[in-house]
């Protein structure tokens, strides 16, 4: 999946759901499905595949592959904690979706360039890798000579975006603070999503 470079709507249309929180996501004819001639047969939904849609939903969302989504649920799994919720907690956590989450970028993919380019400091050091997983108390900035792009990235986000409570944002200065693990109720998509399905898968 990491390497797939066409039309990022046509993904948003194969699960049905906006992977992205722009207009061109948001406004797109999900129903229609990809192609020039969309969902042509309409085919019985099965048990595979509707879990399957959840799980592609949720890994197009975040921007990982289906080896790191193996990962993260295998993880998710060792915990006592409920393993849907950690399982979001570990997407949530991810560097790159910090970057978005602060908008510091418009889109995941924005957020994965910036951070692989080392443009992204945490704690005043620099992190490359997309998938650091933060902490808490954790501060997230932009170095200082990428200030002035990131800036221009930062100022194409829409304003209606929302900043989790778990984090506390400083857009003039460009830094993010994680105050906590992000709960439940405190994960925002522009879809929904059910776990249990996605576990099952």
């Amino acid at each position: 999946m990491g390497r797939y470079t066409g039309p990022k709507v046509k993904k948003s249309k194969r699960v049905r759901a906006p992977i992205a929180e722009t207009t061109k996501h948001m406004k797109a004819d999900l129903d229609r499905g990809p192609g020039v001639h969309g969902f042509s047969r309409r085919r019985k939904s099965t048990i595979y595949g509707d879990r399957l849609r959840e799980k592609q939903k949720l890994a197009f969302f975040y921007h990982v592959s289906d080896k790191q989504f193996r990962r993260y649920m295998a993880e998710a799994q060792r915990t006592s904690a409920n393993t849907g919720e950690k399982l979001n907690e570990l997407l949530e956590r991810r560097l790159d979706n910090v970057v978005r989450r602060a908008g510091f970028t418009r889109t995941i993919w924005q957020a994965r360039q910036v951070v692989t380019h080392g443009h992204i400091q945490v704690n005043g050091s620099k992190v490359d890798r997309p998938s650091y997983q933060v902490r808490a108390g954790d501060v997230v900035t932009v170095r200082g000579k990428s200030q002035k792009a990131v800036t221009a990235m930062a100022e194409s986000v829409d304003t209606g975006s929302i900043i989790p409570k778990w984090m506390e944002v400083d857009t003039e200065k460009l830094t993010a603070k994680v105050l906590a693990l992000p709960q439940p109720d405190e994960i925002f998509r522009p879809f929904e999503t059910n776990m249990q399905l996605v576990i099952e898968f």
